[in-house]
């Protein structure tokens, strides 16, 4: 037998579902289809998130906030909604940063609702930290770059950041007896620029053995003339999307 209990203990608004679905019998009929299709569209959301495709990723949240507040399940359905309104923005990086917050309280009302309905809830395994040799550096004096490609990579590659040129070649220099997989690098930064970076490089004959791929934004023409007279790999433009990230990365690597 259903325990509604459960359902109250977890958050969930139950007075507000029955003033739509009027009792408890067409509730629990309702939640059976959610739970049908649940999971391919976490997915969906998923997919459309990595290739930043922010027109198709708003309307499977919004659909998601529907279905959150159908059922009583308030904070989904706010969180869903904060990520409708800022795809639709094209607010990309919003959405990669707060992604995880939105799929792990996905995950979570899913588990509940499962357990609810009697049906069997898979164990997840916690992802363990990757303790690998292989890194890639990051050279961006914006946070939001810098998180958004630590999280990309979180279970693959060590992620080594960096604010400014100066502080880079520092980082560059102390894991040089690790595998430097890529150098993602801005150009423009305050103090020491990107530029002074492709010059170490360049005198320390490192870009046979680094791929470094520069990330600018889209209009900066003139500097990206300059930084492709070094042997770079290839330039991301932000905004850039996990897809883009993870090509050239994965290209990266398997021209090494």
């Amino acid at each position: 037998m259903k325990d509604v209990n459960l359902l109250l203990c977890n958050g969930v608004n139950i007075s507000k579902s029955l003033e739509l679905f009027g009792n408890m019998e067409t509730y629990d009929e309702m939640l059976e289809d959610f739970l049908n299709e649940i999971d391919e569209k976490l997915e969906q959301i998923k997919a459309f998130k990595e290739k930043a495709d922010m027109g198709n990723y708003a309307i499977l949240v919004h659909s998601l906030k529907s279905d959150a507040k159908y059922f009583g399940f308030d904070k989904l359905a706010e969180l869903a909604y904060q990520h409708e309104l800022e795809s639709k923005a094209n607010h990309i990086y919003f959405v990669y940063d707060h992604y995880d917050e939105l799929m792990d309280e996905a995950k979570h009302m899913v588990r509940v609702a499962k357990e609810y309905a009697g049906r069997e809830v898979p164990v997840e395994l916690e992802r363990e930290s990757v303790k690998s040799n292989d890194v890639i550096i990051v050279i961006d004096d914006s946070d939001i770059i810098r998180n958004f490609v630590q999280k990309i990579f979180s279970n693959r590659f060590e992620t080594i950041i960096a604010n400014d040129g100066a502080e880079a070649i520092g980082k560059i220099e102390l894991n040089q007896n690790k595998n430097i997989v890529a150098i993602l690098l801005d150009l423009n930064m305050p103090n020491v620029n990107g530029f002074a970076v492709l010059d170490y490089l360049k005198g320390k004959e490192l870009f046979n053995k680094i791929p470094v791929f520069i990330i600018t934004g889209v209009g900066d023409d003139e500097i990206v003339a300059q930084a492709r007279q070094y042997p770079i790999k290839d330039v991301l433009y932000k905004p850039f999307s996990e897809r883009d990230v993870k090509e050239a990365i994965e290209k990266a690597t398997q021209l090494s």
